[in-house]
């Protein structure tokens, strides 16, 4: 039973606060507000536009942008006219964009705003439809304000049923080729109405768009949940802007990735060292003032839920941040289950957990670990991809997540791991490196961290180094290195012990292909560069190598 819909609720905000601020655009410094009404208006007559272009409920229409206001104007409007969305990462290459479009069948594109559309350009076919947003400088096809001036506003909305295909998710792909996850319009709306009274989340908040709205944790916890709660939504101008807008716009609600919680220790130990830190933060008075100050320019100020998720992050870190009383919740969720999945509420969490599941989320865990969950917002399957969609639920019909996990006898989810990051030494044992990982990022100095070893006797970690990190001799680095290995190791079990750590040359990135989009690293595209040095790095002098 569908309650209601994304659309039925924008236009329920519409008609209950047209004249409120709805979206907040930066551009030049300057900030261009959308009220409801105005939003209404320029999405009704798009929708009119797409229509009038011969396109029809059901065809599905790409979305190609970094986070925007007419990100989510364009999505309304899709709405609209009944189409099926198609959301891409705007960090895409031309062969990343091209088999999406063609495996989704995509008749027509929204291009918006982008570093360098000139590159990827070439991945969508001549032949394709094309709306941009000029107002960010793109004119490629036809354009939003042009499609505004001609066109009136569609008067016959699409009333949309409950198991309609809404949209088409691709995968960030660790492994592979992305999937297209199929979602109805009603697994949206389930996800919305319970996680919005389980969790608490705010009515009428300020939220800060910046993380992909590509990605469904962006898209349900900012874009629809703004939708939903009548929120007022705000977005960064730029990379180079991101702090300066975040700390302008104090959001009610902040939801970050863990390489983003590293960078921000990093930022705040440059300014302040951590001897420093914590001689203030021991002093009762000074302490108080140093934590609201911290949490001001980070942008936390007013923030009741600051959530990590997409990876696993240290308890470590999670501990510093905790010292400052910025208190990081965790989820786990996933595109296929909509994120109808396990969060730490603000009133009920513990340290190092995902919290508990949405009520009305049926979970267990198979023989060897692997949580499953059957919720009402499961997945319709992959796109086109039967076998696929037929593998990722069990003869129960439960969808497999994937990650490995445990409950404590107060309910909590830990996750100990990912089954297809399990990987066999040559001497036949297992390692789930996950947990090894989070051990290692205790150290400042590490940025990113993967733990391989397939075809060597012990397992090796291979790991970039921070922005505090870069700012020490190699010789200070190693010994801090060596140091964390003698204190980790005995944590861990005989099998489990690391052998090296291996110091590399570049940070990985999504530019060059070792992090997905959503900021988890590849592990499969580094084992793949980097495999064929394993047992030399293994048999080289010293625990710490440099690349």
């Amino acid at each position: 039973m569908i309650a209601s819909t994304p659309l039925k609720e924008f236009l329920r905000r519409e008609s209950e606060i047209p004249n409120e601020v709805f979206l907040r655009q930066p551009i030049n410094g300057e900030w261009k507000t959308y009220t409801w009404k105005e939003a209404g208006e320029e999405c009704r007559k798009i929708a009119s536009g797409i229509l009038a272009m011969g396109l029809n409920p059901g065809d599905k229409i790409a979305l190609l942008s970094k986070n925007c206001a007419h990100w989510i104007m364009a999505d309304i409007a899709i709405m609209m006219a009944g189409c099926v969305s198609v959301p891409l990462y705007p960090t895409l290459s031309a062969s990343g964009i091209q088999p999406i479009l063609e495996h989704s069948e995509s008749k027509a594109i929204f291009i918006g705003k982008l570093d360098d559309y000139s590159k990827q350009s070439s991945g969508i076919p001549d032949s394709m439809l094309k709306i941009s947003f000029d107002i960010y400088g793109l004119k490629e096809g036809d354009t939003w304000s042009v499609l505004c001036k001609k066109n009136l506003p569609l008067e016959d909305l699409y009333d949309w049923k409950d198991e309609e295909l809404f949209t088409l998710i691709y995968t960030s792909g660790t492994t592979g080729m992305p999937k297209g996850v199929m979602h109805s319009v009603g697994n949206f709306d389930r996800t919305l109405q319970t996680a919005i009274s389980d969790l608490r989340l705010p009515q009428r908040a300020v939220l800060f768009s910046y993380l992909p709205l590509s990605h469904v944790a962006e898209r349900v916890g900012i874009e629809l949940n703004g939708i939903y709660s009548g929120a007022e939504i705000s977005f960064a101008e730029s990379l180079e802007t991101f702090a300066a807008n975040l700390e302008e716009i104090q959001p009610h609600l902040f939801f970050a990735v863990p390489r983003i919680w590293s960078k921000f220790r990093d930022g705040i130990l440059q300014k302040m060292p951590q001897k420093k830190l914590n001689l203030l933060l021991s002093i009762p008075i000074v302490s108080g003032i140093i934590k609201k100050r911290i949490r001001k320019k980070l942008g936390l100020s007013r923030a009741s839920h600051i959530i990590s998720a997409a990876a696993p992050i240290s308890v470590s870190l999670l501990e510093w941040f905790q010292k400052l009383d910025i208190t990081i919740l965790q989820a786990l969720g996933m595109t296929e289950d909509c994120v109808y999945a396990h969060y730490e509420r603000p009133w009920d969490h513990k340290m190092g957990s995902v919290g508990k599941s949405l009520t009305g989320l049926k979970v267990k865990l198979s023989p060897e670990g692997e949580l499953c969950v059957k919720g009402p917002s499961n997945t319709m399957g992959y796109y086109k991809e039967p076998a696929l969609s037929s593998d990722l639920f069990d003869e129960d019909g439960y969808l497999k997540t994937g990650d490995l996990c445990e409950y404590d006898h107060d309910g909590f989810l830990f996750v100990t791991g990912r089954v297809k990051d399990l990987f066999k030494t040559n001497k036949g044992k297992y390692i789930a490196p996950t947990p090894i990982e989070t051990k290692l990022l205790v150290n400042t100095d590490i940025e990113q961290v993967c733990v391989v070893g397939m075809g060597i006797p012990q397992p090796i970690a291979l790991i970039t180094i921070s922005e505090t990190g870069k700012k020490k001799t190699n010789q200070e680095l190693s010994e801090g290195f060596s140091k964390l290995l003698t204190d980790v190791n005995p944590q861990l079990e005989q099998y489990e012990r690391l052998e090296k750590l291996v110091v590399m040359k570049e940070s990985w990135t999504v530019e060059n292909g070792l992090l997905t989009p959503t900021m988890k690293v590849k592990r499969n595209q580094v084992e793949k560069i980097h495999q064929h040095f394993y047992p030399e790095w293994f048999e080289a002098a010293g625990k710490v190598i440099w690349e």
